[in-house]
């Protein structure tokens, strides 16, 4: 804007309105003031239309960028607030996870009083191809050793397999080194849950040792015994998903879907102090 008031054509812009305003003074002083003022209209009046309409372009170009310059502002505010309020949303949303991981931890705890937790973060999730192992943020320090059971409010998760000051690692039930003492919550049928290479790329387990004439449903909720594992008894370890009669061997092989989800490991509980069982 600055540059069209240094320009050339503003500088005729302004010699013309000078013209227009000193000559016709001029020539009333000299007695043909008539005469020049027809001649002076009929010349500059197609001049002041145009700068008029020059006048009224340059009005609007100012107008439509002080508009364009608010609406820039506007728009920033806007996406300043949008952020500050997808914040807030987030914060909401972690707070109400926590909110509900503490009400489901508060309910396992009311329903196993005997048991001592110590609540632990996943700090990283890796391993080999023949075993997976997740790191937690909890060691001996805090009372965390080799052998303590791992779980979700939703069921078992898996053990601690090494343990450090500050730090443990562990592997789930789906591990081939896993082995749990369980039973069959709708008929009280002993078995033992086992891990599988081959069966933890489909995230599912083995339930062993069931007889022949075994009554088990595809839907049976499988508990921890507590014999013969370092699992205390009445753990939800998972659902029956599917069953296969073996004539040869007279038993019954069934296969159970973990209740936990072991794919989204973040907060755990790892129980410190039980009662265990043996036979």
């Amino acid at each position: 804007m600055k540059g069209f008031f240094k320009s050339r054509f503003f500088a005729v812009l302004v010699i013309v309105a000078l013209f227009a305003t000193i000559v016709p003074a001029v020539l009333y002083a000299m007695g043909v003031g008539n005469y020049a003022h027809n001649l002076i209209n009929q010349t500059l009046v197609p001049l002041q239309k145009g700068f008029a309409f020059i006048t009224d372009g340059i009005d609007g170009y100012v107008d439509y960028f002080s508009e364009f310059d608010r609406i820039v502002e506007e728009n920033n505010q806007l996406r300043d607030r949008i952020d500050e309020l997808e914040d807030q949303i987030y914060s909401a949303q972690e707070i109400e996870g926590m909110n509900e991981w503490l009400f489901d931890y508060l309910e396992l705890k009311r329903e196993h009083t005997d048991f001592s937790f110590e609540a632990a973060n996943v700090t990283s999730d890796g391993g080999t191809n023949y075993m997976r192992v997740f790191t937690l943020d909890r060691g001996k320090n805090h009372k965390v050793e080799v052998d303590m059971p791992i779980v979700t409010p939703q069921g078992i998760v898996g053990y601690v397999v090494e343990a450090g000051n500050d730090w443990s690692k562990a592997v789930t039930i789906l591990d081939s080194s896993a082995s749990i003492g369980a039973y069959v919550e709708r008929t009280g049928e002993l078995c033992v849950v086992e891990g599988d290479y081959q069966l933890s790329e489909e995230g599912i387990c083995r339930l062993n040792y069931l007889s022949e004439d075994s009554q088990v449903q595809v839907g049976d909720r499988i508990l921890s015994s507590g014999y013969g594992s370092v699992f205390p008894r009445g753990l939800v370890i998972g659902h029956v998903t599917k069953i296969e009669k073996n004539q040869y061997s007279r038993t019954t092989v069934a296969y159970i879907t973990p209740a936990a989800d072991l794919t989204d490991l973040t907060k755990l509980m790892v129980i410190t102090d039980y009662e265990t069982y043996s036979e």
